[in-house]
């Protein structure tokens, strides 16, 4: 499945007023006479095949007077709706174009996977999807457009691709990864393209973080490639760990990040309850995701009993600057020295905001109550 941002190549399905009619790209169904269509289907005859159908039997009742029906715990917009009626989420399964809807899938994937591409890095994406079982969703966000090439891989012609060029992944998460959408998938994995996976396995993975309870977390980084906190790091000793010491000064509370409650963003995982959260939190102007890692543990709670570092399933991050390069010059910067200023930037704003906000919510009488003899 391909989905293109501003691109006018996708067919659609549009419905008149007169008649039902099919507008599709001229070549896609050739065995198939249009014409009878639009002739079977007018308005008149579906309105006569309607009529008779409920004539033969009364279960099937067409009330003419929606405004009887008014159901407030209905989704937003559609209170005006029986709620029998209401699909309030959606998934990313592949459906087919004929058979019965019932009898379209095999298998229904329990996991999803991400990955924001450039088709440079074809080979590392070939490597890490071949780590996940057919129990995923392979969803790949192309940044550079380029999105036909990736059928020299079997995977690929299965996998959902989105492309908009020189776009992040937090872009794309805000936009295509809303929680109506992947509320079918238990955990839902947002990675960057340059991680070496030859230590990973993806089901192994699930099985421990199921274990430890983890609702965020990610895999160990191996010490010696691009690592950035100590809490991240991989520990040879342990399945997992929730907690480290950092430098002197750094953790004014050991259940805080970057101690404690703290994955970073290139390759976290996330159950179905925390992404609902967090989704919310991305700033849909803030595209680079700084400054995420550190406000995460407002979606769990304890987080430092739910957020946590996969150390027996590791992977490499191999500091690739892909996106980096997709940048602008300007004012003599290379392209990744502007980039990498917007990512500081950005981080600046999402704290101020997250700051202002909680302290508007204080300031007009919010908060959870606590009685004096619960406080010690």
């Amino acid at each position: 499945m391909l989905v293109y941002v501003n691109n006018n190549s996708v067919g659609c399905i549009s419905v008149s007023l007169d008649a039902v009619l099919f507008n599709l790209p001229s070549g896609l169904l050739p065995s198939i006479d249009l014409s009878y269509i639009e002739d079977r289907y007018t308005g008149r005859h579906a309105w006569s095949f309607m009529n008779n159908g409920n004539k033969r039997s009364s279960r099937h009742y067409l009330s003419n007077d929606t405004s009887k029906i008014w159901v407030p715990s209905n989704p937003k917009g559609a209170e005006s709706l029986p709620p029998g009626i209401v699909e309030a989420e959606s998934d990313f399964y592949l459906r087919r174009l004929w058979g019965k809807p019932s009898e379209d899938l095999t298998l229904k994937p329990k996991y999803l996977v991400t990955f924001t591409v450039g088709y440079e890095m074809k080979k590392n994406i070939d490597a890490a999807v071949k780590k996940f079982s057919e129990n995923f969703t392979i969803l790949l966000f192309h940044y550079d457009g380029r999105t036909n090439e990736w059928d020299e891989f079997e995977w690929s012609k299965k996998a959902i691709h989105v492309s908009a060029r020189k776009q992040t992944k937090w872009w794309y998460a805000k936009r295509f990864l809303h929680p109506d959408i992947v509320a079918p998938y238990d955990y839902i994995f947002i990675w960057d393209e340059d991680l070496g996976v030859e230590h990973f396995n993806a089901e192994e993975y699930i099985k421990l973080v199921k274990k430890h309870g983890l609702e965020i977390s990610q895999p160990g980084l191996e010490p010696n490639k691009g690592l950035t906190w100590q809490m991240t790091k991989r520990r040879g000793d342990k399945e997992v760990h929730k907690v480290t010491e950092e430098k002197p000064g750094w953790c004014s509370d050991p259940h805080l990040p970057p101690c404690a409650a703290f994955v970073e963003i290139m390759a976290p995982v996330f159950s179905r309850e925390a992404w609902r959260c967090v989704w919310h939190m991305i700033q849909n102007d803030l595209v680079h995701g700084w400054g995420l890692d550190f406000a995460v543990r407002r979606c769990v709670e304890p987080a430092h009993e739910k957020i946590g570092v996969v150390d027996a399933q590791w992977i490499v991050h191999q500091g690739v600057p892909t996106l980096g390069n997709q940048g602008k010059t300007e004012t003599g910067k290379a392209p990744w020295q502007g980039v990498r200023e917007r990512c500081r930037r950005e981080w600046t704003m999402f704290q101020s905001r997250l700051a202002n906000a909680e302290h508007a919510y204080f300031k007009s009488g919010g908060g959870i109550a606590i009685s004096n003899s619960t406080v010690h």
